[in-house]
C-alpha cells in the first residue's frame, strides 16, 4: 500500500488534503464556544462588512448620478 501511496502523486495529493480536512475539521470543533474576545471580534468585524456596504452603495449612487 505505501510503496502505491509513493508512486501515485495523485492518490498522495489526496490522502493529504483528506488529512489536512479532518484535522481542519477538528480545529473548528473545538473552537465552538465562544468567549467575550471572540464576540467583540465577531461583532467588529460585522461592523466592519456593514460600512463596507455602505460605502460601496454610496459610490454606487453616486455613479448613477453622474450618469
Amino acid at each position: 500500500m505505501m510503496e502505491a501511496i509513493k508512486h501515485n502523486p495523485l492518490l498522495r495529493s489526496s490522502l493529504l488534503a483528506l488529512t489536512l480536512a479532518f484535522v481542519g475539521g477538528g480545529f473548528l470543533t473545538a473552537c465552538e464556544d465562544q468567549g467575550p474576545a471572540e464576540e467583540a471580534g465577531e461583532r467588529i468585524d460585522d461592523a466592519a462588512e456593514d460600512a463596507s456596504d455602505a460605502a460601496e452603495d454610496a459610490a454606487d449612487e453616486v455613479e448613477r448620478e453622474f450618469d
